[in-house]
């Protein structure tokens, strides 16, 4: 990428933060990307799921093989969706205009970058605020009666100055952006092995191995298909990572290399994952059987310690790991795929500010009065965004050959490059198809396994249809695809 290509771009109205990065920008190694997730594993809502397995029936080693094989899985998608943000130095919102169309790609950019990652931001700094608040209240047990119970629009004044800290925190690593998250995880990490892995340690300690690994829940579900179930626990925690998948090229624009990336995150996500099913399942059965009550809650616990010290320590990496996970999953797409809406009126750091103000307004904490609304949201998100991946996938490796010519994701204004008023037709109409066989089975209760794997079917619905049908579309027009670099200027509607 010279400086000539990158003028041109600016010429157009893209702002520095939307551009290809250079090749002295991109300086993550191997090291970031292995530092660069864990924080998203090790979180409260991670862990409750896990509570949630545990009651499926499997037993505790099965859980943890699967979460274990869900971490390869995992590790497969992002380095692969994030193969063309590695090589072109490109952010999300800008790859996703290779697939889905300069006009296209708003919808599910949208989705993404905006309503998902700005509603799930909110919620999870409610979520911290809680965490914070019992903190603060080990600390200055008086903070928790300012106010005297008055509550303003549903929250009470302690929980809003926590929450407007907690959040004010989160949108300072936003601003950041990637360069600051990278040395945030480098302090976190040896703080998560060091929570997490004594944590581990204690439940074992009281609670006996061998009680751990037989350990049944009472209210263990009975029946059901033993790899069915083991699938079902492989789904769930992938789904997970739908939405950071989809935007993997936000973070993989700095990479030094497609191997860096690729060795960084296989390597990071593993390690993570295996000190998390282990961690989890011991954790929470353990101190279930210690304490004679189902525990789903890691906060749960660290309440019951009778160590100060060690209750402040662990609350204060529980609250690093929320912030890790809303940087990346969250505030840091929400910024880019703004300032991709208007490319030429705001930059990155614009685009922050506006997602953050807004997760302020929708008050997380009255959405958060209704539970089941915010999983189904969550739950229509996720089985949208698994054939958005799974679209993506298939154009950039068996259609574009991972090869994109810039010039046609940073187009003139005005102007839409290869794709009939820059609008993938095909593209819709395979990711609306996926979308409805992947939920079908919350309206079908005969299909209702299906949707128990929604983000797997979404995704393979999704790629072998995409790759099958714009696979025709390039036999009947060969000279479109014979020179990626010259021909995609043509208008075409697949």
């Amino acid at each position: 990428m010279d400086d000539a290509q990158l003028e041109k771009y600016r010429s157009r109205g893209y702002s520095d933060d939307l551009l290809p990065k250079t090749e002295e920008k991109r300086t993550w190694g191997t090291f970031n990307y292995f530092t660069l997730w864990m924080g998203s594993v090790h979180n409260v809502p991670n862990y409750v799921a896990v509570g949630g397995f545990l009651i499926l029936g499997l037993s505790t080693v099965s859980i943890m093989a699967a979460i274990v094989v869900s971490a390869f899985i995992i590790a497969a998608v992002m380095v692969l969706n994030g193969a063309a943000g590695s090589k072109y130095g490109v952010p999300f919102a800008m790859i996703l205009r290779a697939s889905y169309g300069v006009r296209g790609a708003l919808f599910p950019g949208i989705l993404r970058g905006c309503v998902a990652a700005i509603m799930w931001f909110g919620l999870q700094c409610y979520a911290g605020s809680l965490a914070f608040l019992i903190l603060i209240g080990k600390i200055w047990p008086g903070f928790l009666e300012i106010g005297g119970g008055v509550s303003i629009l549903g929250i009470t004044i302690p929980g809003l100055i926590a929450f407007l800290i907690f959040w004010a925190v989160n949108v300072a690593i936003g601003f950041g952006g990637g360069g600051v998250l990278n040395k945030f995880t480098a302090i976190l990490n040896p703080c998560i092995y060091i929570v997490f892995g004594g944590m581990a340690i204690w439940a074992i300690y009281l609670a006996g191995f061998g009680n751990i690994v037989h350990y049944v829940p009472a209210n263990v579900q009975t029946g059901g298909n033993s790899l069915f179930l083991f699938l079902v626990v492989i789904n769930a925690v992938v789904a997970v990572w739908a939405a950071p998948a989809v935007s993997a090229s936000d973070f993989t624009q700095n990479a030094k290399s497609f191997k860096a990336q690729a060795t960084g995150q296989t390597f990071g996500l593993a390690v993570a994952y295996v000190l998390f099913a282990v961690a989890s399942v011991c954790i929470l059965a353990g101190a279930s059987i210690h304490y004679g009550t189902e525990t789903w809650n890691v906060l749960d616990i660290v309440q019951k310690w009778d160590s100060l010290f060690a209750s402040i320590f662990a609350v204060l990496v529980i609250l690093m790991t929320t912030i890790s996970t809303n940087a990346t999953g969250n505030i840091i797409p929400a910024g880019y795929q703004i300032a991709a809406i208007f490319p030429k009126k705001l930059t990155y750091k614009h685009g922050v500010m506006i997602a953050s103000i807004i997760s302020v307004l929708i008050c997380p904490w009255k959405l958060m009065e209704n539970q089941a609304s915010i999983y189904l949201f969550l739950d229509i998100i996720g089985g949208i965004l698994g054939p958005v991946i799974g679209v993506m996938l298939a154009h950039y490796f068996i259609i574009m050959k991972r090869n994109i010519n810039l010039d046609s994701l940073y187009t003139e204004p005005g102007q839409f490059s290869y794709y009939k008023n820059g609008f993938n037709s095909l593209a819709f109409v395979v990711t609306i198809v996926a979308v409805i066989v992947s939920l079908s089975g919350k309206f079908i209760p005969v299909l209702e396994p299906v949707s128990r794997l929604s983000w797997f079917v979404g995704v393979i619905v999704a790629f072998g249809a995409y790759a099958f049908f714009a696979s025709l579309h390039r036999k009947k027009n060969p000279s479109f695809y014979e020179d990626t670099t010259e021909k995609l200027e043509t208008e075409v509607n697949i």
